[in-house]
C-alpha cells in the first residue's frame, strides 16, 4: 500500500479523538535540532463534519484486536486497514515539519496484537524523531490501557503530553460496550503518570538538567451520548480525576454513530452537541471559576440546563447573593457574576486600587455588561432593574435555538426544526421557542 494511502485511511480514524488543544510548553529552537515548541499551541485543521484537528493527527494502524461497539476501529467493523511502520510514520512527519505543515504531532493508534507491543512501536517512531533526526516540537501521545509501565515511563520521556482515554464515565457502561477494557487498566496508568509528573517535576526543580516527564502533564476523554449517565454523573467524573490525577483537560466527545449495534443509540440520532458545548462550559467552571460540581448539578438537577450557559443558570437560582459590588467584592465573588471572566475579574481587583469603577470602566476592562447589569453595582450604578423573565430572556444562549442544534430533553418544548418543516418562518419559529422557554425556566425556579 502507498504511504499517502496509509495516510489517508489512519489520519482519517483518527478525527473522533478529540485531544486538540494548546502545547502548553514552550521549547525553542537551538539552531541544531529541527523544529521549536511553542506553548500557544499546534496547526489545526478542520475535518468535513467540523471537528478540530491536530496536525499531524495520525494513528499508528488502526487494525485492533478489540471490539469497543463505539469505535469505528472496533475489529468487527469492515473498513479498509493499514498500518504505519515506526519508521514510515517518523519520515512522514519529518517531511510534513519541513514543508512547514505542521508545528507538532499527536499520536494514537489502535491495539495491534496487545497493549505492550502497540506501545513498543509508538516508542520505537518517537524515538526515531526525537533521538534521530533530533526534533523538538510538540509531541502528544495516548498510551494503551494495559501496558507495561516502564513503557508509560519511557513514553513520558519522549512525549509532551500523555493521555489515557477513559472513553466511558462509568464502570458498568465501559462493560457493556468495550469488554476487552476495564476501570482498573484504564486508571492504573493515569495514576503513575501523575505520580511520575510529580516527582520529576521536583527532580527538574533541584537538577536543571533532568530529563523531564511529560512536561505538559496528561488529558483524558470520554464519549458523550453513547451511555445513560447524567450530566452530573459525568461533571463528578471529571472533578475526581482533576483532583485524584492532577489532569489538565478533560475532553467530551460527543457520540457520533459509526458502527452498528444494538447496544448503542440509534443511527438516526443526531449527536449531541449542544450538551457537548454545555459540558465543556461547566469544565470550564470547574478549572478556572473556582466553582465545585456539587454547585453546578445535583441530584435534584442531574442535567445541564440546554437554554442557559452554567453560569448562568447558577446565578438566576442563587439570585440572593447579588447583587455584586464590584468595587468591593473579593476575586473569588466576582468569578461568580455573568458577564465577568477571569481576566476581566483580575483587571478589575487591579484597577480599583487607583479609584472606584464605573460602568464605562467596566466596560472597558473586558466586562459584557448586557449580562452583568442584572448582577452587580459600582459607582454611580445599582443592579439593574429587571422582572425575571427579562432577566431569563437577556441571558438565553442563542446557540441553544439555532436550526443546526438538537435540543435537550430538559422541558418539552417544540423542536424548533419541527417548527419549520410544518411551515413556519424559521425567525418565528426561534422566537416561539425562546418565549416558552423563558417561561418554562422561570417556573422551574
Amino acid at each position: 500500500m502507498e504511504l499517502s494511502d496509509k495516510l489517508q485511511i489512519l489520519s482519517d480514524s483518527a478525527k473522533y479523538d478529540v485531544a486538540c488543544t494548546s502545547s502548553g510548553v514552550h521549547r525553542g529552537g537551538n539552531g541544531t535540532d529541527l523544529g521549536s515548541c511553542s506553548a500557544a499551541g499546534i496547526c489545526h485543521a478542520f475535518s468535513a463534519d467540523g471537528r478540530c484537528i491536530s496536525l499531524l493527527k495520525v494513528l499508528l494502524t488502526n487494525v485492533c484486536v478489540y471490539d469497543c461497539s463505539y469505535c469505528i476501529n472496533r475489529r468487527s467493523n469492515d473498513l479498509p486497514r493499514a498500518a504505519f511502520t515506526p519508521e514510515e510514520l517518523a519520515d512522514l512527519t519529518i517531511q510534513f515539519y519541513r514543508r512547514n505543515y505542521i508545528e507538532g504531532l499527536f499520536l494514537s493508534s489502535a491495539v495491534v496484537r496487545n497493549a505492550d507491543y502497540t506501545m513498543e512501536q509508538m516508542i520505537k517512531t518517537l524515538e526515531i524523531l526525537r533521538h534521530q533526526h533530533r526534533i523538538r516540537g510538540y509531541i502528544h501521545a495516548t498510551t494503551i490501557p494495559g501496558a507495561d509501565p516502564l513503557l508509560i515511563q519511557k513514553m513520558g520521556l519522549l512525549a509532551d503530553r500523555l493521555s489515557v482515554n477513559i472513553e466511558l464515565p462509568s464502570e458498568k457502561s465501559l462493560h457493556l460496550l468495550a469488554p476487552d477494557k476495564g476501570k482498573a487498566s484504564i486508571l492504573k496508568p493515569m495514576k503513575q503518570i501523575a505520580s511520575t509528573w510529580t516527582q520529576n517535576k521536583q527532580e527538574v526543580a533541584v537538577y536543571r538538567a533532568a530529563p523531564k516527564f511529560a512536561p505538559a502533564g496528561q488529558s483524558t476523554q470520554m464519549i458523550i451520548g453513547a451511555s445513560p449517565e447524567t450530566d452530573s454523573q459525568i461533571i463528578h467524573l471529571a472533578e475526581g480525576l482533576y483532583k485524584k490525577y492532577d489532569l489538565k483537560r478533560v475532553f467530551f466527545s460527543a457520540y457520533i454513530p459509526v458502527a452498528q449495534d444494538s447496544r448503542l443509540p440509534a443511527l438516526d440520532t443526531p449527536p449531541p452537541l449542544l450538551r457537548e458545548h454545555r459540558l465543556y462550559q461547566a469544565d470550564w467552571l470547574l478549572r478556572f471559576y473556582q466553582f465545585s460540581a456539587e454547585e453546578i448539578l445535583d441530584d435534584q438537577n442531574p442535567d445541564l440546563n440546554p437554554y442557559l450557559d452554567p453560569k448562568c443558570n447558577w446565578a438566576v437560582h442563587h439570585m440572593e447573593q447579588f447583587p455584586v459590588d464590584v468595587n468591593r467584592a473579593d476575586y473569588s465573588v466576582l468569578l461568580r457574576v455573568p458577564g465577568i471572566g477571569p481576566k476581566s475579574a483580575k483587571r478589575i481587583v487591579t484597577a480599583r486600587r487607583t479609584g472606584a469603577l464605573d460602568l464605562d470602566a467596566l466596560k472597558r476592562i473586558g466586562v459584557v455588561l448586557k449580562r452583568a447589569q442584572y448582577f452587580i453595582e459600582c459607582k454611580g450604578f445599582h443592579c439593574a432593574n429587571g422582572k425575571r423573565e427579562q432577566i431569563v430572556s437577556s441571558l438565553l444562549d442563542s446557540t441553544a435555538f439555532s436550526l443546526g442544534n438538537e435540543q435537550l430533553s430538559l422541558f418539552s418544548l417544540p423542536n424548533v426544526q419541527q417548527l419549520v418543516k410544518d411551515g413556519m418562518n424559521p425567525q418565528k419559529a426561534i422566537a416561539e421557542t425562546k418565549e416558552e422557554a423563558v417561561a418554562c425556566l422561570v417556573k422551574a425556579m
